[in-house]
């Protein structure tokens, strides 16, 4: 936990027990949940906490660029504490999302701005379709 509060201090926030407990969920975990799961998650362990506090909170985080927010097509964001630039498979069954762990896809910013003459600022690579698991 010290590792988290040391990376909230590194980007000048506050350190407060609901920050930690909602960065950790994010930090230790590869899900991309919605903050409707993260405030589900920390009920039992932080009861007062509010869902206005988890998006409060998750705002934060994304303006420090402690975690990234994306839309895979729901009615709700996702967010990711991996904040390095990296493609994610959607599973359209079962609405998981996962990292694509590959140096493939590298170079596909320089790429596409050498292709276009196009200034990229920033990307985000999605794939959609059916998981192994769903899939059996």
């Amino acid at each position: 936990m010290q590792h988290i509060a040391d990376l909230l201090k590194s980007k000048k926030l506050k350190v407060t027990p609901q920050r930690i407990a909602i960065f950790k969920i994010l930090y230790d975990s590869t899900e991309h949940p919605s903050a409707e799961h993260i405030y589900k998650c920390l009920q039992s362990t932080h009861p007062t906490m509010s869902l206005a506090t988890v998006y409060k909170t998750l705002d934060t985080l994304k303006k420090a660029e402690l975690v990234q927010e994306f839309n895979v097509g729901e009615d709700s964001f996702r967010y990711d504490a991996n904040v390095n630039v990296h493609p994610h498979m959607v599973c359209l069954k079962c609405k998981k999302v996962f990292d694509l762990d590959t140096d493939k896809l590298n170079n596909i910013k320089s790429l596409a701005q050498e292709e276009t003459d196009f200034n990229i600022l920033s990307e985000k690579i999605f794939f959609y379709g059916i998981c192994a698991q769903c899939k059996q």
